[in-house]
């Protein structure tokens, strides 16, 4: 199965320039962890719920810092056409839990690990990748 076929095509983004509240006001009310950070419609990043308490509380917490302060840059993403197979592969290898999918430079939608479960033909797939994901990491000293 194509991922097209069972990824989240309304995709609510935010601007590298939005503020890190701004973002978990959009992550409050669309009920998620994590929104792409795109300038226009070209996807330049992600900002998790993660990202915000490591790189945004943790160091003192401003709630009007921007966006691109606690970002995550390295982007990983998939491709429409892709199958949730690769797509399962790709997070597995990056330990992501969310992938964007961008088409022509521009993001068109999302997947996320519970879309994969979800699909009766999937479910193999995002357990895989769950678990590869889940690799316990060591406390950092």
């Amino acid at each position: 199965m194509q991922i097209k076929n069972i990824m989240t095509n309304d995709v609510s983004s935010v601007d590298p320039n939005a503020t890190v509240n701004e973002a978990a006001q959009i992550m409050k009310n669309l009920n998620v962890g994590a929104v792409p950070v795109c300038q226009g419609n070209k996807p330049v990043g992600i900002i998790t719920d993660r990202d915000i308490t490591i790189r945004n509380i943790a160091t003192g917490g401003d709630a009007n810092a921007s966006v691109q302060d606690s970002m995550t840059t390295d982007l990983v993403y998939g491709e429409p056409t892709m199958t949730a197979d690769e797509a399962a592969q790709l997070m597995a290898e990056h330990q992501v839990r969310r992938l964007p999918i961008v088409e022509n430079n521009e993001l068109v939608g999302i997947v996320s690990l519970g879309d994969l479960a979800v699909e009766d033909q999937t479910d193999m797939e995002a357990s895989e990748a769950l678990t590869e994901i889940s690799v316990p990491s060591q406390p950092q000293k």
